[in-house]
């Protein structure tokens, strides 16, 4: 009998267990529940459990609900943005420095800034926090998150330093660098865009200390411009008063049907990325110094390939092809001093300036009776093919630059199948004239 009492307390007992399990208060309402959701395969909860990558830990209690969104780097740095009702956050438009919050999935969180604007973040491939100080996504109606930027119509400004990321379509759109006074970097990074122009430039730095442009990594971006105002100072695909410096590891796309496809009144650097530039006028044009150190870079230009105006032109790395155009006075390569010390190069145009230093032997090709649009050339070093060039307008010369290039190397270039012959380096300069 003792045996029947014990089994009958053991089973009320478990059938009390069972009830505060499945999560019944005393009152008669919710109990806490706490759940991870995965974003981009991954998860993380608040503080109970440790996983990698980004994740969305939801708790709710009654009818107060909270959302936490989390952006997981490194071990060391967490952000977290709080929105309270329904569980989401509301999304907003950010103008000027005024946030109304917003969070999206993925490796990205928008979070309150100080001055009451709001910063973006992005995981990096190496596991790094990237933040930006605001997010563009453009189209008929840009949309803004994030702080430092205005829109006027079609025109996105950017009125102070930072890091600003676009992505998206617009037509008679701009983006615009407005900020006087600045020794703040501005980075304007593109992913994605397609911006077209018909009166002004797609870019125009308008006024900024430094100012970078850099393709996001995998992106392929566009810009074009069709402004044919003449003696305009603005022409160009990409305008700039001060030096603009382009660095990524994406690609840039520039078409400028009437003028020059950049055009800086300072310098223009090329750090790294690839560009493929086809232009009316020249491909890059700065009134001081452009400068190639690294990157991909491809030129078709309407008069001449490069140009610095009252400055120098420096290839220090980097693979370079450009193609200049066919007046008298038009280069492939154009500047008060021209000065090679690394880098590949192939070149075709009218004629073009020798350098006036160079860290390895160059190779010039005078064409006795000039080349025709769309030729193949080839350039071959001891037998080898090294590069080749397809001029979009007709030519006369053609020159090669290569760091490995010394003296004794045996150098030609064919146009269409038909070789030069051989020529034989000797010295630094060496200029040979094609029948």
């Amino acid at each position: 009998m003792n045996y029947r009492k014990l089994a009958a307390i053991a089973a009320v007992l478990t059938m009390m267990t069972s009830a505060v399990s499945c999560g019944s208060d005393a009152d008669g309402g919710d109990a806490d529940t706490t759940s991870a959701v995965a974003v981009d395969g991954t998860t993380e909860a608040a503080e109970a459990a440790t996983t990698t990558g980004t994740g969305t830990a939801t708790t709710s209690k009654n009818s107060d609900k909270v959302t936490t969104a989390k952006t997981t780097t490194t071990k060391s740095a967490k952000t977290t943005t709080t929105a309270k009702a329904g569980g989401s956050s509301s999304g907003g438009t950010t103008v000027g420095g005024n946030s109304s919050g917003g969070s999206s999935g993925g490796a990205k969180t928008t979070q309150a800034a100080s001055g009451g604007g709001s910063s973006t973040q992005e995981t990096t491939s190496a596991g790094e926090e990237k933040v930006y100080d605001a997010e563009v996504t453009l189209g008929s109606t840009p949309k803004v998150t994030g702080s430092n930027v205005t829109v006027d119509g079609s025109v996105v400004t950017i009125t102070a330093g930072g890091d600003y990321i676009f992505s998206g379509t617009m037509s008679n759109g701009q983006i615009r660098v407005n900020v006087p006074g600045d020794e703040d970097n501005v980075t304007v990074v593109l992913n994605g865009v397609d911006i077209s122009n018909p009166t002004a430039p797609a870019i125009f730095i308008e006024d900024a200390k430094k100012c970078t442009i850099k393709p996001k990594e995998g992106s392929v971006n566009y810009l074009s411009s069709d402004c044919e105002k003449k003696g305009n100072k603005e022409a160009g695909a990409i305008f700039s008063n001060d030096t603009v410096r382009l660095k990524g590891n994406g690609t840039l796309n520039i078409t400028a049907t009437a003028a020059h496809g950049i055009n800086s009144d300072d310098d223009v650097i090329v750090e790294s990325g690839t560009y493929k530039i086809d232009s009316r006028k020249s491909g890059i044009i700065a009134n001081d110094e452009v400068t190639v150190n690294d990157g991909d870079v491809t030129i078709f230009g309407g008069t001449n390939g490069i140009k610095a105006k009252d400055g120098s032109v420096n290839f220090n790395g980097g693979t370079i092809h450009i193609a200049g155009g066919t007046k008298e006075e038009k280069h492939s390569i154009y500047a008060a001093v021209f000065n090679y010390t690394g880098g590949t190069v192939f070149a075709a145009g009218n004629k073009f300036t020798a350098p006036s230093t160079s860290a390895a032997p160059y190779v010039g090709f005078g064409f006795k009776n000039g080349g025709t649009a769309d030729s193949e050339l080839v350039f071959y070093v001891n037998g080898k093919e090294k590069g080749r060039l397809t001029p979009h307008k007709d030519f006369m010369s053609a020159v090669m630059f290569l760091p490995d290039l010394k003296e004794g190397d045996t150098v030609s270039v064919s146009v269409d199948g038909k070789s030069s012959g051989d020529f034989k380096i000797s010295g630094t300069k060496n200029e040979f004239t094609v029948e």
